[in-house]
């Protein structure tokens, strides 16, 4: 029978306190480190370190980056980590130009500032000056120019908001390629109909159309203008059905549109 090799308390108490020893080192050092870590925030937070240093600013037409960022009332003694995104679209949205925004974080200091605008739909000319109107109908008076640059339609002759507003609205709707052939709209209301317009295009047709479900209507004109002759030009009804009226084919009713348009 082997005999068991018997350990005395004693030679086992120095190991044990070793043991305890390095264990207790383990704890205060983790501890230390805890403590460094958030003296080393505190002192992040409260130095120019966590201040923002780039501000990034997209989707803007109407103003330029710096106008923007004035705007957002971000500085570059503006914590990064203090920023409230909420209050500062809020306030920027108040801007009847202004779509949405959204402002995001990129560590360390940076600030992206991603604008979404009203798009420009149209111009109305007041006291021979220009003024760009958006897709929700407001009229841009503070920003004028002496020529329409041609990114959109020229809005004749809508004396009455309401009937300028739901124009607006319609030609949001429309894409970029149909929203770009449109030289000119004219408001001609009658009795029967106060919604009645007429476009001239850019491309020599005129259209005869309506306010209403204008956007919808439009659709057809690019499928109408692919079957015409390019030299054919005349009248595009969008009205009642879609068809087209060659002006050579009656010159007393193509006469009668041009009086009714600058009436």
């Amino acid at each position: 029978m082997s005999k068991k090799k018997i350990v005395s308390i004693e030679d086992r108490i120095p190991k044990l306190k070793q043991a305890r020893k390095k264990k207790a080192n383990r704890r205060l050092i983790f501890y230390l480190s805890i403590f460094f870590i958030l003296i080393s925030i505190i002192v992040y937070l409260q130095s120019p370190l966590s201040h923002i240093q780039t501000i990034n600013v997209t989707g803007n037409s109407f103003f330029d980056d710096e106008e923007i960022i004035a705007q957002s009332e971000l500085t570059m003694s503006t914590n990064i980590w203090t920023i409230n995104t909420s209050d500062i679209t809020q306030a920027m949205s108040d801007n009847p130009i202004i779509k949405s925004v959204e402002i995001s974080r990129k560590f360390p200091w940076t600030v992206d500032i991603i604008v979404n605008e009203h798009q420009r739909v149209g111009y109305v000319e007041e006291e021979s000056n220009f003024h760009p109107i958006l897709g929700n109908g407001q009229i841009l008076h503070e920003m004028e120019q002496d020529a329409i640059s041609g990114d959109a339609p020229l809005l004749v002759e809508f004396t009455e908001e309401e009937y300028l507003h739901r124009m607006a609205i319609e030609l949001q709707e429309l894409s970029d390629s149909i929203l770009n052939l449109i030289s000119e709209i004219h408001w001609n209301p009658t009795d029967d109909n106060p919604n009645d317009i007429w476009l001239y295009m850019n491309d020599g047709f005129m259209v005869s159309g309506t306010i209403r479900d204008f956007a919808d209507r439009m659709q057809v004109y690019p499928s109408i203008i692919s079957q015409l002759d390019p030299e054919d030009k005349g009248v595009i009804h969008i009205g009642v059905g879609a068809y087209f009226e060659s002006f050579e084919n009656d010159n007393d009713e193509d006469n009668q549109m041009e009086t009714s348009t600058e009436e």
